[in-house]
């Protein structure tokens, strides 16, 4: 049965300067469907995005909303009309409640002046029933896990009267208990003819809720299809282009007599339990484990972002004294972070300044920076590792997540770190941004640099490692050879905790 039409953008474009970031693109939405929107980093989808919700001002087309066409200027306006956004970067504020952050701006007011939290509260209490979700109303946002925090900003979004929700990659911070709510809260919204876009790069999701996909490539729209009526295959070659491959790898490429260039013995923290590991040369030792595992927290003591309580690290064999980053970085260690925004970029600076930002003493003679070499350098990176941006001098803010993401690679590379620590590397990148960090990570082995690679994705850690850690509960519960490793071998061993599930 067909649908009522909600949403319609014909013929969307938009320029930025020189670069076209929209061509003539359409997407049309029906209420209570649930419609993908596809494509690789930088093909154009937050700016159509962008566009709909008055962040950005179309250049020509069409948008029809609700039977009318419409043209917001403001994301405000376009709120108050019904359509709302979950965003992939949080834009909570952590100092309020979680009752302030979903009501900021729609707060109730007693005697004129002040803010009634008790009934903002009791409100809160009444939309986390709604959706069988337990969270404290009165509880600063601050205090709340990321994949809490990730929550209650669907909660704010849908708490408007939308009549649209956009989810922008929702499930990149949530474990998998919370992606099953965050089902179970879009299967609600469907159900009251409340249509969704949902944008994201994890195929599993995109075919088990979704109704349509619409298919971007290159700010061009290439198509739309019935997601039952398509596959994985045909998918990443309308986004792409071209084929990319996720076979799983065979055997470890770094024989295991290979030298030692990192060595971790009995390292402990309040969440790391007496963790031992070795690192050797030209390999990609990949460490998996659930949500909390502690597998960033292990990465966090060895780049001294975080005071170890005991342990030791040995670098080349010497015992390497690290207490703050500056000191990891100095031992030749970057550090990829999960979170690329808080610790691993500066949005409001260039693309080159970006790259040279940890070796700008190389840069400088006589108090003077050398402007002309810096973007000289950054050029070659951005060629190498195909950034997406029209010049090196473009604030990096303005650049897709999967470009910023490169550019951080490209940081630690122009500082020729040794030791690499790629956290989350993939994390809200598209297929084939992924395709081309994966052969940009077996070229750096190859070339004799020694990666730890941590990720929730089982795929990409078959598909990388050579040898895999797996933890559970802060502990290292198991190592495997990537000849032995499997999913569920990998799954057995992260969920066998201490004292309960055997680790044979």
């Amino acid at each position: 049965m067909e649908r009522e039409t909600i949403l319609e953008m014909k013929d969307i474009s938009k320029s930025f300067g020189v670069v076209k970031a929209l061509k003539e693109v359409k997407l049309e939405l029906a209420k209570g469907e649930v419609h993908a929107l596809m494509g690789e980093n930088g093909a154009g989808k937050s700016t159509l995005v962008k566009v709909l919700t008055g962040i950005h001002r179309k250049d020509s087309g069409q948008v029809i909303y609700d039977g009318k066409e419409v043209e917001y200027k403001t994301p405000k306006e376009s709120q108050d009309a019904g359509i709302s956004v979950v965003h992939q970067e949080l834009n909570m504020m952590n100092h309020l409640t979680v009752a302030q952050n979903i009501f900021i701006g729609r707060e109730s007011v007693k005697a004129k002046v002040f803010t009634d939290d008790r009934a903002i509260n009791a409100k809160t209490i009444e939309l986390f029933k709604m959706f069988n979700m337990d969270v404290n109303p009165r509880e600063k946002v601050g205090n709340l896990t990321v994949g809490k925090q990730q929550m209650v900003e669907i909660i704010k979004a849908v708490s408007m009267d939308a009549k649209v929700v956009i989810f922008d990659e929702p499930t990149a911070s949530l474990t998998e208990k919370e992606i099953d709510e965050l089902f179970k809260i879009i299967e609600d919204l469907r159900s009251k003819g409340i249509a969704i876009v949902y944008i994201s790069h994890r195929m599993d999701e995109i075919f088990k809720i979704t109704d349509k996909i619409t298919i971007m490539r290159d700010g061009e729209y290439i198509g739309q299809v019935n997601t039952n009526e398509t596959t994985k295959d045909e998918l990443i070659n309308m986004m792409v282009g071209r084929v990319v491959y996720e076979d799983p790898k065979q055997e470890a490429e770094v024989d295991e007599n290979a030298e030692v260039v990192l060595s971790v013995k009995n390292l402990r923290s309040p969440h790391v339990k007496d963790v031992s590991f070795d690192l050797r040369k030209g390999e990609i030792l990949g460490f998996s484990g659930l949500m909390g595992a502690g597998r960033t927290e292990v990465a966090r003591l060895i780049f001294g972002a975080d005071p170890k309580e005991s342990g030791e690290i040995y670098i080349n064999g010497e015992k390497a004294s690290i207490s703050k980053p500056q000191d990891a970085v100095d031992n030749g260690i970057g550090y990829l972070s999960e979170d690329r925004k808080q610790f691993g970029i500066v949005t409001g600076m260039s693309v080159a300044d970006n790259v040279v930002q940890p070796s700008l003493k190389n840069y400088v003679k006589n108090l003077i920076i050398d402007d002309k070499r810096i973007h000289e350098v950054s050029e070659k990176y951005v060629g190498d590792l195909k950034v997406k941006t029209s010049s090196t001098r473009q604030l990096l803010r303005n650049l897709s997540g999967g470009n910023q993401q490169k550019v951080v690679i490209a940081k630690w590379l122009e500082h020729n770190s040794d030791i690499l620590i790629f956290d989350e590397p993939t994390r809200g990148i598209d297929v084939g941004a992924k395709s081309e960090i994966y052969s940009l990570m077996n070229e750096l082995a190859k070339e004799g640099k020694s990666i730890i690679m941590i990720s929730s994705e089982l795929t990409e850690i078959l598909r990388m490692s050579d040898r895999i850690v797996v933890m559970c509960e802060g502990r290292k519960v198991k190592e495997l050879p990537i000849e032995e490793a499997t999913q569920e071998k990998i799954l057995h061993y992260a969920t066998a905790r201490i004292g309960g599930d055997t680790l044979e």
